[in-house]
């Protein structure tokens, strides 16, 4: 037993917010699993520090490049190729678990974040190209995400709906996802193997939020925001018409615990493992987090203790003058930003 599979007999996944040809080859994915990881997310920032740190790719963009391909294609080639392998060693699991864990995530485009007819057309033709039941796709969650997860849902794919920062928009998510398990189920086709993740950003909340607030209040509103989310997750998932979808095979999402690395020295490095460890849950971890958690963490569910603590944190933050769901809206921003300026860098040395 490790430390990964007490958390797990807790109900919760801990995935690997990290993929590379390296991470794979070398073995080191495999032994991960071993231990307890039993998923791996991905994204563009993660692509580009791949791409330009591991020399595994080397002979592989120099072979492309004599190709008549576009930069977003030779991406994709060795984006998909990373995914399936990642897939195929995770596939154990995926099994074991009749399609619950072992999933592996490759997102779309951030330049279609606000394209939800393109989001779809994207995330079906990724899917298609990793050709793995156990391949997630990532959307982000705007407007047209939210629309494109209805639609990617009720055509039968797995998706991780990411850059999320609020309890408002996670219920949007909800609503939008029980709307296309809805459409699938009345169709009569199997809803019992989709599995969605809504996955709520930690850190960068306390990092905007901190230098701002009183000392007593500095890195507790994300973790706040987290248990109250968690409340909210248990009351939409406890209504009756999921209920009703639910006797016919459908899945709860599942909150997906994001940026869970501090930002801030200062705390604890497993502070964001530690605190937020519950039932239908997933925490996504970088290696270093990873590493720091197998090392020193501790394994208790901590997700469901200090609930009333935690809503006077969100209430004194509050008083304070913050607006969280504005903070939200630009903190999803800033997060799409990002991870287009990491898509521009990864694509200019492929051109």
């Amino acid at each position: 037993m490790t430390i990964l599979s007490d958390v797990k007999a807790l109900g919760q996944q801990i995935w690997l917010d990290n993929l590379s040809r390296s991470l794979v080859q070398s073995g080191e994915l495999a032994e991960m699993a071993k231990q307890g990881v039993c998923g791996v997310t991905s994204n563009p920032a993660i692509f580009q520090k791949a791409f330009a740190g591991d020399a595994l790719y080397a002979d592989e963009v120099a072979e492309l490049k004599k190709q008549d391909l576009s930069p977003k294609q030779r991406y994709e080639t060795m984006a998909v190729a990373d995914v399936q392998v990642a897939c195929d060693v995770l596939s154990a699991e995926y099994e074991s678990t009749g399609s619950k864990t072992g999933f592996v995530s490759l997102e779309v485009s951030p330049e279609l974040a606000k394209d939800a007819a393109g989001t779809v057309a994207e995330a079906k033709r990724l899917h298609a190209a990793i050709g793995r039941k156990n391949a997630m796709i990532k959307v982000p969650a705007t407007d047209a995400g939210l629309e494109a997860l209805e639609q990617l849902v009720s055509d039968g794919l797995s998706i991780n709906l990411t850059l999320l920062f609020s309890r408002a928009q996670t219920l949007k998510a909800y609503a939008a996802y029980q709307r296309g398990i809805a459409k699938r189920a009345a169709a009569g086709l199997p809803v019992d193997k989709i599995q969605v993740v809504a996955s709520f950003f930690i850190s960068r909340v306390d990092a905007a939020l901190d230098t701002t607030l009183p000392e007593h209040l500095q890195g507790k509103t994300a973790v706040a925001l987290a248990k109250a989310a968690y409340q909210d997750w248990e009351q939409f998932f406890g209504n009756a018409e999921f209920a009703g979808l639910e006797a016919q095979g459908a899945n709860c999402v599942q909150l997906l615990w994001a940026s869970t690395g501090v930002k801030n020295p200062a705390y604890p490095d497993t502070l964001y493992v530690d605190s937020l460890i519950g039932a239908n849950t997933v925490n996504t971890v970088p290696d270093a987090t990873l590493k720091a958690f197998i090392d020193h963490g501790t394994a208790k569910a901590t997700l469901t203790e200090n609930t009333d603590q935690a809503l006077a944190v969100l209430t004194e933050v509050e008083k304070l003058g913050v607006d969280l769901e504005a903070l939200a809206t630009r903190l999803q921003e800033d997060g799409l930003k990002q991870f287009e300026e990491a898509f521009e860098k990864l694509l200019a040395p492929l051109a």
